[in-house]
């Protein structure tokens, strides 16, 4: 039987730094104003993981010509620079890639390249099994090194082969998964569910046989249980996220972050990666929790959501048109006045301020209203945005102070005695329908509070437009309501300007 080679401690004290450094990032990104300290403990996290590995797994090539790897000893070697040259090579394209990558995209573009990342780390771990699944002995997790008769691999060991398709599957879902959530939060694919008939039995039929499948495979090693846990992978994650509407989208990419981390700790054990296992678990288990918080905030049932949209119905969001009723539009100097008048302004950001870049001209204006003397507080919400978090990163960005920002729990009961509203292209997450339209889409979901307010300023291009959920916002229409109808980094300028 195939034994584990002794693992050398200083790669296992190594690998334990970089755990370490994974967990300070997790608990330092908890919060915006260790938010910055985090990336970097991740990045050195990432940097000791990627170099610890490299130095155990360097091309080393002994005077016979045999390939070898680190073991301990200290034999003299020389370097196979062939393969080090494809090494190099994947290391200085994927750099590339990601330093470009990371200077051209929008903050707008966020969510869209955070599903794209999982889809590469989903496709990776299918990668990984198969190549582990067609050369065992190259990654030591074979019983034995002679194949056997009429089988075209080397025996492996039953629990690798159990972690291999589980990981395979797992990655597979997340990849094609992820590629829908891509497509739907570009723009590419309609925000509308997209409800197949007996979605719900071909989900728990495709799954079942997965999961059987695995088993099979386990237990004989054929091929053919393997390769269709591999199709029937992909395409189950194209059949789970197909029926998600827009309003989920945001649990959605949270939920693939987990997949992405399961995906990366069964690939972990099927290598005998510590750091793979540390790291897959600790983005795994952090993307379930915020998924289930997110889904709490959203009163959505947590499994519902992951399983594919189960609740959703054909009538739900996706190309809802604007109700054609009485409406009050204002100007920018209108706007100006109100603000100044006010003791108390409360901002509210959505998607619309991201689309226009206006967070740095909104935190001038929140800086003037201070001048002026008026309490000014942001207003966020859980789901605001089409990713956890997208209104926080951009309202740090223009260095609001962390002390203005509020979650939707500590400041929903204050817009009772707030003189201003002033709601940036949130339409969702502000809209009552959530309270008390049991047909919308959004129904149960907790809204901000904006419309108890005296006055709302309500920034929107136009009355024709309605939220990613696909559904009109009544608060348009209410009599303490005034539209901004503009771009809305334009108007907030144009508000500026305006001020005494």
């Amino acid at each position: 039987m195939h034994e584990a080679a002794p693992v050398n401690p200083w790669v296992a004290l190594a690998y334990l730094i970089a755990g370490v450094c994974f967990i300070l990032a997790l608990r330092g990104l908890s919060s915006p104003a260790t938010s910055r300290r985090g990336n970097r403990m991740g990045m050195i996290g990432m940097g000791i993981a990627v170099v610890t590995t490299l130095a155990t797994h360097w091309p080393w090539v002994s005077a016979t010509g045999a390939s070898v790897g680190i073991d301990g000893t200290i034999p003299t070697f020389t370097t196979d620079w062939a393969s080090a040259a494809e090494i190099l090579a994947a290391i200085a394209i994927g750099a590339v890639i990601g330093l470009t990558t990371a200077k051209r995209i929008a903050m707008t573009a966020m969510p869209q390249l955070v599903a794209a990342f999982h889809s590469l780390v989903g496709l990776a771990a299918v990668l990984v099994g198969v190549a582990a699944y067609l050369n065992p002995a190259a990654f030591g997790i074979s019983s034995l090194v002679v194949p056997m008769i009429g089988q075209p691999f080397a025996v492996i060991n039953p629990v690798s082969k159990v972690e291999m398709g589980l990981g395979v599957a797992i990655g597979a879902i997340t990849f094609s998964g992820s590629i829908i959530a891509f497509l739907k939060l570009n723009g590419s694919m309609s925000g509308k569910p997209i409800l197949l008939p007996g979605r719900h039995a071909i989900n728990l039929v495709t799954l079942a046989a997965i999961l059987i499948l695995v088993a099979q495979f386990a237990h004989t090693q054929d091929t053919w249980p393997f390769w269709v846990v591999v199709v029937l992978s992909f395409a189950i994650g194209f059949l789970l996220i197909i029926p998600i509407g827009g309003a989920d989208m945001p649990v959605v990419v949270s939920m693939l972050n987990s997949y992405s981390g399961w995906a990366a700790a069964a690939m972990g054990f099927t290598l005998g990666n510590t750091a793979m296992i540390v790291t897959g678990a600790l983005v795994g288990s952090s993307g379930a929790i915020l998924s289930y918080i997110m889904c709490r905030a959203m009163n959505r049932s947590f499994i519902s959501v992951i399983a594919g949209g189960f609740g959703a119905t054909d009538s739900g969001g996706g190309g809802a048109a604007a109700i054609d009723r009485p409406w009050k539009r204002g100007s920018a100097e209108d706007a100006a006045f109100l603000l100044q008048q006010a003791e108390q302004v409360i901002i509210v950001p959505g998607y619309g301020m991201a689309v226009a870049q206006a967070q740095h001209a909104l935190r001038e204006m929140g800086d003037k209203l201070k001048e002026h003397g008026v309490r000014v507080k942001y207003a966020i919400h859980p789901v605001a945005g089409r990713m956890p978090g997208h209104m926080n990163v951009l309202l740090a960005e223009a260095n609001v102070p962390y002390d203005d920002v509020f979650e939707l729990e500590d400041i929903n009961s204050e817009f009772a005695q707030t003189d201003v509203a002033f709601v940036i292209g949130a339409n969702d997450v502000t809209n009552p329908a959530a309270k008390t339209d049991k047909t919308s889409p959004i129904y149960g979901m907790p809204v901000l509070d904006v419309e108890k307010a005296k006055t709302v300023l309500f920034i929107k291009r136009s009355m024709g437009g309605v939220g990613y959920a696909g559904v009109d916002n009544e608060v348009f229409y209410m009599d303490n309501t005034m539209m901004l109808l503009a771009d809305a980094k334009k108007m907030v300028e144009e508000i500026v300007k305006a001020f005494d």
